[in-house]
């Protein structure tokens, strides 16, 4: 850490207002960097240009993850190439989208996938959303009313995932993913979302809303620099693990009955 950060740590330093906010899907979208920073530190290249534009690429070059301030609606935008039997997919998520809901997607693409089936919905049933079949679609609404996720099919059984979240104002956020998405990311997505932990925001960037519901609290900013930075070194000793397992030597262990007849003959 530089010695400048250090002066403004300890008894000198003052407490910053902050809110903690909830329902999280109604928090706005807040600091990129807790996407970007948990990536870098997965291994991932940071091909980010300097008129804002936010770019992050998989070390295996199959999945890149954009945001883009200037375009409009603007948001983020997921893109996985086709590879093997997986084929091409895409997730669009607007740029009012919680930085901790887009996580929930960006930091499953970190990690192995589970042996286990996904489950989209079961995240959801434990958080009593309200889940209702349609014919062949499926929709889930949370209790408040606000957040939604839709499951829609067409005619040629092709499936299409819609979520989003909005308050009485009309501000909020939209998210589609492809029928090809693979539904581990879909299933990481909606645990962010219904997730009832609230989210941090600092002063002035809490939106305006009568749906949301905050909690003054004051942090120091080394406690802020401190939580920033465990979830970046968990980031990077998972990656390390992975890596070791992945790239460690594998012995061929002599078998004991060979061992014992050698012995035999002596």
């Amino acid at each position: 850490m530089r010695k400048r950060q250090r002066q403004h740590w300890g008894p000198g330093e003052q407490p910053e207002q902050h809110y903690l906010v909830e329902p999280r899907a109604l928090a706005g979208g807040g600091d990129l960097r807790h996407v970007s920073e948990f990536l870098r530190a997965s291994g991932w290249r940071d091909k980010s240009k300097k008129d804002g534009r936010l770019i992050m690429e998989s070390p295996d070059r199959t999945v890149r993850i954009s945001y883009n301030p200037h375009m409009l609606p603007g948001g983020w935008t997921i893109h996985g190439t086709a590879q093997g039997q997986q084929a091409e997919w895409w997730a669009v998520l607007g740029r009012q989208t919680p930085v901790e809901i887009v996580a929930g997607l960006t930091d499953a693409l970190t990690r192995p996938r589970s042996a286990h089936a996904p489950n989209v919905w079961a995240p959801l049933e434990e958080q009593h959303w309200q889940t209702r079949p349609e014919g062949r679609h499926y929709t889930a609404t949370s209790p408040d009313g606000a957040a939604w996720l839709h499951f829609r099919q067409d005619p040629n059984g092709n499936a299409m995932w819609w979520s989003g979240a909005r308050d009485r104002q009309g501000n909020g956020w939209t998210a589609q993913f492809t029928p090809s998405t693979p539904m581990h990311l879909v299933q990481a997505f909606s645990a962010a979302l219904a997730s009832p932990e609230p989210v941090m925001r600092p002063r002035g960037r809490v939106p305006h809303s009568a749906q949301i519901r905050t909690t003054s609290v004051s942090v120091l900013p080394s406690q802020l620099s401190a939580w920033q930075q465990a979830r970046v070194a968990a980031a990077r000793a998972a990656t390390w693990t992975r890596n070791w397992n992945a790239n460690r030597p594998r012995t061929t262990v002599r078998p004991h009955a060979h061992a014992g007849t050698a012995r035999a003959r002596r």
